[in-house]
């Protein structure tokens, strides 16, 4: 029973309750509409906003503040009149509503549930789903001591009210969808996605669901196209030293000794911050209500860590990487895979990145270098085995890093020379921005892992240790050189940081600030850059595709993919 609405009401017998918890009347519609859904929202706690949504809570808007009292049933012959968001619940059911109007009159009472858009012209006058909806709160009162005859919806589009008939077979309809969404709850298994269904074009959980992407895996058709466009939110930086970021409305304000600059708060995917960089109490809260993740660097670029509001509640998928991870078998298998799609996606960098006017001598062998290597990685038996190859791999692939960079930047100037990929700290140009270039995508997979459900500090390949998103180096391994590196080496070759935007300290070398935002700007233009998955066929951003790896990930811990998917571009 909610308390939250002025109409709430608990019977006694309520007090003790279902050991798990009550089934909103909401989501018994969205089990008859698709089950998967409902498992999704109910059971997983996934919730994607979309315009349809957005217009539902503001038909809500109204009800939603209550008023009018509802009597005791033994009362109603002395009003006639009606109120507003009652919450009422059935422990005999195990179902709870809040009702969006109760109109009672006669000793009779009647529930009417708000819907946006126009009623459906269809025999029955509105939809099995909605018409269940109905249902249940119809039984919630009935289990309360009411008597109903029958219920109404009220479609707001088209201003009309659809009297809805609560015979036997809805009735057993809706008992029936009670226990199913009972039953799943007590397996915790997902149910299947819809097969090429119309209802999924305009799910906003399609892009969280991957109904056509899974059943990919299970019957071999070519996925439709159904992933929302991408989010126009993008990230914010700050990284001014002494910077504060605070909260003013509904913008963020970032103020700087030198100027001032508002952002509104729709328009942030996530807030990054650099170096000596405050933030408002008030801002926190906006931001973590918001599910908007702050991460944290040093001044120089490590990834220190993030701050996140509650996060995904989501503990199945998490309880399905832990027996993944906790898994030798499986986890060498994993982190196999891991390597080798890094290897292969070396190779293509290379491939298509040498320089015409380097020499083309070593180039073949080069690749037909890497080719094998991948190839030796399926018949691995330990991790430190795997550990050589790819250390192996490495050297052969940053040996050749510098036929990959123009000799000279347009305007004629001297540029850049690699000879050795170092670290820890990095010591020359090209290695500084390397290390900077992963750490913006450790940023980017630790954040969108956590958003998923999964828990980016166990890995399977990487080992746990304090502080490390050991699964977000995993997962950013066959990235690296897709992202990070051609990134890096986008900026060289076109002339975006000379060599002027470095500083060194000792041995270190690092970016100044000026660099330093060259190459974010040119990172995310790179997750901007509009690719085609090779399993999926259709084109996606980079920054999309990052996210549906994550998802496709905690399928396959889950069972319902076999084998992980890794992205592997031609």
């Amino acid at each position: 029973m909610s308390g939250e609405s002025p109409n709430a009401r608990q019977r006694p017998s309520e007090a003790s309750g279902f050991r798990s918890p009550l089934v909103p009347a909401r989501m018994v519609n969205e089990w008859v509409y698709c089950p998967r859904l409902a498992y999704l929202e109910w059971i997983e706690g996934e919730w994607a906003a979309s315009t349809d949504t957005a217009e539902g809570k503001r038909v809500h808007v109204r009800v939603d503040k209550g008023s009018g009292q509802l009597p005791e049933p033994d009362e109603l012959d002395k009003a006639m009149s009606k109120a507003r968001s009652v919450t009422l619940s059935s422990e005999r059911l195990g179902v709870i509503a809040k009702i969006d109007v109760i109109e009672f009159a006669n000793g009779k009472v009647m529930p009417v549930d708000f819907k946006k858009g126009k009623r459906p012209h269809i025999p029955a006058g509105a939809y099995e789903p909605e018409r269940v909806q109905v249902c249940v709160q119809a039984l919630i009162l009935e289990d309360n001591g009411y008597t109903v005859d029958h219920g109404a919806l009220w479609f707001v589009g088209s201003r009309e009210r659809v009297r809805v008939i609560l015979d036997e077979q809805l009735r057993a309809t809706t008992l029936e969808a009670i226990r199913g969404l009972r039953d799943v709850e007590a397996s915790r298994k997902r149910p299947p996605p819809l097969e090429d269904s119309p209802k999924c074009p305009r799910c906003s959980l399609a892009g969280i669901c991957l109904p056509d992407e899974t059943n990919l895996f299970r019957t071999g058709k070519t996925p439709r196209p159904l992933n929302p466009s991408d989010d126009p939110a993008l990230p914010l930086y700050v990284q001014v030293p002494g910077a504060r970021l605070r909260k003013s409305g509904g913008r963020l304000v970032v103020q700087t000794k030198q100027e001032t600059t508002e952002v509104p708060l729709i328009s942030v995917s996530q807030v990054v911050l650099y170096g000596p960089v405050s933030v408002t109490t008030p801002a926190l809260h906006a931001l973590m209500r918001a599910e908007i993740p702050v991460s944290w660097h040093s001044g120089g670029g490590w990834f220190l860590g993030h701050t996140i509001g509650t996060g995904s509640g989501n503990v199945a998928v998490r309880e399905a990487q832990y027996r993944a991870a906790f898994s030798s078998s499986r986890s060498l298998m994993f982190a196999k895979s891991i390597v080798e799609a890094k290897v292969k996606n070396s190779r293509t960098l290379l491939r298509r990145n040498w320089r015409p006017e380097k020499t083309v001598e070593g180039k073949e062998n080069t690749l037909v270098r890497l080719k094998r290597i991948s190839k030796r990685i399926s018949h691995v038996s330990n991790v430190q085995h795997l550990l050589g190859l790819e250390g192996e791999a490495a050297a052969v692939y940053f040996g050749k890093f510098d036929r990959m960079l123009a000799n000279s930047a347009p305007e004629k100037v001297q540029t850049f020379s690699f000879a050795t990929r170092n670290r820890r700290p990095p010591t020359d140009p090209v290695n500084a921005m390397l290390s900077l270039a992963y750490a913006l995508l450790v940023r980017m997979f630790s954040t969108t892992i956590a958003s998923v459900g999964l828990d980016p500090y166990l890995g399977l390949y990487h080992r746990p240790r304090h502080n490390r998103p050991a699964l977000a180096l995993d997962l950013m391994e066959p990235f690296r050189s897709i992202v990070s590196d051609s990134c890096v080496i986008q900026v060289i070759n076109n002339g975006e940081i000379k060599p002027n935007d470095f500083v060194f300290n000792g041995g270190a070398c690092s970016l100044k600030p000026a660099g330093r935002k060259a190459l974010i700007a040119a990172f995310e233009r790179r997750l901007e850059n509009v690719t085609t998955h090779p399993y999926f066929g259709y084109r996606v951003s980079m920054r999309r595709l990052i996210e549906v790896q994550c998802r496709l990930l905690a399928r396959h811990f889950q069972g319902e993919i076999e084998e992980y998917p890794h992205y592997l571009p031609r």
